[in-house]
């Protein structure tokens, strides 16, 4: 699986994660479903304590996984994005949008976002 090490110096303390076993839970997939939407790029996880985890704003109740978010994940590797960098830039402030990239997915402005994301990755 493709993770990020060292969550600690990729995010701050205060984004909220949740264990791989719960996203499937709440995905109502296997494990390995979600390991698998990592390697896909429709998910990003990360090692915080020694558990595999993912944000908890990759996810919502409507749709499971948030709508966008494996776009623009999939528009910053084809740019050449490590995952580290997609997560750091995922969660910074943008006062262009304003607030977070992954707010303003979650507030459902997941064209703008990826249209930022393009202009980064090319």
């Amino acid at each position: 699986m493709s993770e990020v090490s060292g969550a600690e110096s990729v995010l701050s303390d205060d984004v909220v994660t949740v264990p791989v076993a719960d996203v499937a839970q709440k995905l109502s997939v296997p494990v390995s479903r979600v390991h698998q939407l990592v390697r896909d790029g429709q998910l990003l996880s990360l090692r915080r304590e020694k558990a595999t985890v993912v944000p908890a704003d990759f996810l919502d109740d409507e749709h499971g996984i948030v709508k966008g978010l494996s776009g623009t994940i999939t528009v910053l590797r084809d740019g050449g994005y490590p995952d580290e960098d997609i997560l750091r830039w995922l969660f910074a402030d943008d006062d262009s949008l304003p607030g977070t990239p992954v707010a303003a997915l979650r507030a459902g402005r997941h064209k703008e976002v990826k249209r930022r994301a393009q202009a980064m990755a090319f």
